[in-house]
């Protein structure tokens, strides 16, 4: 921070100064953690003292100094959660309708509003970069950026597939049906942190459609398409009137793609001690059923049922994620030694 190269550029002083203050409260934490653990070696060498008024003194210290040690690894813990991403403030989310026809593209739209309306309960701020609306309401696709303090640490579980049982609003005969979204949450990562000069990528500029369909869709030439030459990566954004605002939310799409492209390139290659946390962000797999004859969902990834889906559909997602959260804990905790 101190470097005269980053004083002089704001936006990289900024980046620098989030992620220092983002280790920062790991690092005190973890010193003080360091400290407790040796004032409890000396304490235990006067507990073996021959005086018994030491040795009943310092045995009664112990009690308290392991007290205040075990709480401060419980925060360690919630620190670590969710990896070398889990503090980070921003990120994107993209929500696509599945098997199901126009029944998956409701579903998806009632997943955008479920996230919409937790987001507003957490005062995140979310903005839309993308969308593709269907004739009866529904989305084949919508991608959002959502900002705020625990986003990425709590939003992460939600990647993967997600599949709905219910009577449809076109079913006339009230059978249950069955269709599919998926949900990817993607870490946004700071400029500095991805390399993306003018040659990596290729930019085309199109006309399209902003409207859900029909004879009067408004046909603009603001849409931006971009193609990342190494990976194939895609990304298309319409969503704004101005080609600069659509160009400038493709990049960050782009940016947030290719960030998790290289991190999911670099799992693979290593031997990862938290791949049986459900955190770790296999979109392959069906994670979660929102059965509404039941009024219930099942988290398949550990095994919760809560009967309900009426309230988590409208927002309240606490539950679920306290569930998961927990979770990852229990398992950092069974894999860790705390003296380590």
């Amino acid at each position: 921070m101190l470097e005269p190269e980053v004083q002089v550029d704001s936006s990289r002083m900024a980046a620098i100064a989030r992620e220092h203050g983002s280790l920062a409260k790991v690092a005190t934490k973890y010193r003080a953690f360091r400290q407790y653990v040796d004032e409890i070696a000396e304490v235990q060498e006067m507990a073996s003292s021959n005086q018994a008024d030491e040795r009943e003194l310092a045995e009664n210290e112990l009690v308290e100094l392991k007290e205040r040690r075990e709480r401060l690894w419980e925060e360690l813990l919630d620190l670590t959660i969710g990896g070398e991403d889990a503090n980070r403030v921003r990120c994107v989310m993209e929500i696509r309708a599945g098997t199901g026809g126009d029944e998956a593209a409701l579903f998806a739209r009632d997943l955008y509003e479920m996230y919409k309306r937790y987001s507003e309960t957490k005062r995140w701020k979310l903005e839309t970069f993308g969308a593709n609306p269907t004739e009866l309401g529904g989305f084949k696709e919508i991608v959002l950026s959502i900002e705020g303090d625990g986003v990425y640490r709590e939003l992460q579980y939600e990647s993967g597939g997600h599949r709905v049982q219910r009577v449809p609003e076109t079913e006339t005969k009230g059978r249950i049906h069955t269709s599919a979204a998926t949900v990817a949450v993607l870490p946004e990562p700071e400029d500095i942190e991805v390399d993306l000069a003018p040659e990596d990528y290729e930019v085309e500029r199109y006309a399209a459609s902003s409207g859900p369909g029909g004879q009067h869709v408004n046909k603009t030439a603001s849409a931006i398409r971009l193609i990342h030459k190494e990976t194939g990566i895609v990304v298309q954004c319409h969503d704004e009137r101005s080609q600069h605002k659509n160009l400038s939310k493709a990049m960050r799409i782009l940016k947030s793609r290719l960030f998790d492209f290289l991190q999911q390139q670099e799992q693979q290659q290593r031997a990862s001690a938290r791949k049986s946390l459900v955190g770790s962000g296999d979109r392959s797999q069906r994670i979660r059923t929102y059965n509404f004859p039941d009024n219930r969902v099942t988290d398949h990834r550990i095994n919760l049922t809560l009967y309900k889906l009426d309230q988590i559909i409208a927002g309240d997602l606490q539950p679920l994620t306290d569930a998961l959260v927990d979770h990852d804990r229990n398992e950092l905790r069974s894999s860790m030694d705390p003296l380590d």
